[in-house]
C-alpha cells in the first residue's frame, strides 16, 4: 500500500469514527428525550440519523478494506449485498436533506400553520417517498447486475457493464443521479432561499426595533449600546451563514462523486484511482457533517447531551449515600479512638510510678 493509499485509508477512518460517534449521540438524544420526538423535523432527524449510522457500519469498512487490500470481499454475493445497501442510502440521504429543508422552509415562512400542515405523520408518508424511489433505483442495479467492485472507487456499488450494455447504464445514471442530486439539490437551493428572505425580513424588523429602543433609551452606557448593535451586526449573518453551510456541505460532499460517475460514462474518460477513492471519502463525510449541522449544534440537543452526561458522571449524589459514607467515617473515627490511649490516661499512669518510687525510697 502507498502513500496515497495510507492516506486515504487515515481519511476514512477518521470520517468512519466521526460518523459513527456522532450520529449514535444524536440517536441516543432522540431515545433519552421525549421533547425530540414530537416534531416532524424530529422524524426527519431521526431517519437521516439512522441511515447514516448504517452507512458507517455497513458499507465504509468495506471501502476501507478495497482501499488497504485492493479486491472485494471474498463472501460470495457480499458486494452485490452493499452496493444495494450503498445505492440505498446514499439516494435516501439526498432526499432526507431536501425534506428537511422543506421542513425548515415551513417553519420559519408559516410559523402559525407549520403544527397543522406537517405533522409527524405525514413526514412519515414522505419518507416512505423517499425510501420507495431509493428502493426503486437500488433493486433496477442489482436486477440489472450492474452492482459489483469498481476498482476506481475501491467499494462495492455501481459498476461500468459490458460494451451493449452501456447505454442503458449511461441512462440509469443519469436518471439515478438526477433524482438522487439534482432534484434535492433544487429543493434545498429554493427553500433555503425562500428562509433566507423570511429570515432577512425578521431581522429588519427587530433592527428597527432595536434602533427606537437606542434612541429613546439615551441614558444607556456606551458599553450597552456597542453591545447591542454587535448583535445585531451578528444576527443578519446568523441565517446566511446557515444556509451557506448546509447548501456548501451538500455540494462539497455529493457534486465531485456525481461528476465523476458521470465523466466516467465517456469512453476516452478514465478515472485515476486516487481521485476515485477520494470523491467517495467525501460522499461517506456527508454522514459526518450532518449530525453537527442539523442535530448536535442546536441548543435542544445541548442540553440533552449536557444531562446525560451529568447522569452518568453523578455530579449530583444521592442523600442516602452521603448518609452512610458519613456513618462509615464515623465508626472509624470511634475505631481509632478506640485503639490509640488516651493523653490524659498516660499522664496519669506516669505520675503514679514516680509516686510508688519515691514510697519507697522513703521506706
Amino acid at each position: 500500500m502507498g502513500l496515497g493509499e495510507t492516506l486515504l485509508a487515515g481519511l476514512l477512518v477518521m470520517v468512519l469514527a466521526v460518523a459513527l460517534l456522532s450520529n449514535a449521540l444524536v440517536l441516543l438524544c432522540c431515545a433519552y428525550s421525549s421533547k425530540l420526538r414530537t416534531r416532524a423535523s424530529d422524524v426527519l432527524l431521526v431517519n437521516l440519523s439512522l441511515g447514516h449510522l448504517l452507512l458507517a457500519a455497513l458499507d465504509m469498512p468495506f471501502t476501507l478494506l478495497g482501499v488497504m487490500r485492493g479486491r472485494p470481499p471474498s463472501a460470495p454475493g457480499a458486494c452485490q449485498a452493499i452496493g444495494f445497501l450503498d445505492t440505498f442510502l446514499a439516494s435516501n440521504t439526498a432526499l432526507s436533506v431536501a425534506a428537511l429543508s422543506a421542513d425548515q422552509w415551513l417553519a420559519v415562512g408559516f410559523p402559525l400553520r407549520y403544527a397543522g400542515r406537517l405533522r409527524p405523520r405525514d413526514a412519515g408518508l414522505l419518507l416512505g417517498c423517499a425510501w420507495g424511489q431509493s428502493l426503486v433505483f437500488s433493486v433496477a442495479a442489482l436486477g440489472c447486475s450492474w452492482l459489483g467492485y469498481s476498482s476506481a472507487f475501491a467499494s462495492c456499488s455501481l459498476r461500468l457493464p459490458p460494451e451493449p450494455e452501456r447505454p442503458r447504464f449511461a441512462a440509469f445514471t443519469a436518471t439515478l443521479h438526477a433524482m438522487g442530486f439534482a432534484l434535492p439539490l433544487a429543493v434545498l437551493c429554493l427553500t433555503s432561499l425562500r428562509v433566507h428572505r423570511v429570515a432577512r425580513s425578521h431581522c429588519q424588523r427587530m433592527d428597527i426595533v432595536t434602533m427606537k429602543a437606542l434612541m429613546l433609551l439615551a441614558d444607556l452606557h456606551p458599553s450597552v449600546r456597542q453591545r447591542c448593535l454587535i448583535q445585531q451586526k451578528r444576527r443578519r449573518h446568523r441565517a446566511t451563514r446557515k444556509i451557506g453551510i448546509s447548501i456548501a456541505s451538500f455540494l462539497i460532499c455529493f457534486a465531485p462523486y456525481v461528476v465523476t460517475r458521470l465523466a466516467e460514462l465517456v469512453p476516452f474518460v478514465t478515472v485515476n484511482a486516487h481521485w476515485g477513492i477520494l470523491s467517495k471519502c467525501l460522499t461517506y463525510s456527508k454522514a459526518a457533517v450532518d449530525p453537527f449541522t442539523y442535530s448536535l449544534l442546536r441548543r435542544s440537543f445541548r442540553q440533552v447531551l449536557a444531562r446525560m452526561a451529568r447522569q452518568l458522571l453523578k455530579r449530583t449524589p444521592r442523600p442516602a449515600s452521603t448518609h452512610n459514607s458519613s456513618l462509615d467515617l464515623a465508626s472509624m473515627v470511634h475505631q481509632v479512638l478506640k485503639r490509640t490511649p488516651h493523653p490524659a490516661s498516660t499522664h496519669n499512669s506516669s505520675l503514679d510510678t514516680e509516686n510508688d518510687s519515691c514510697l519507697q525510697q522513703t521506706h
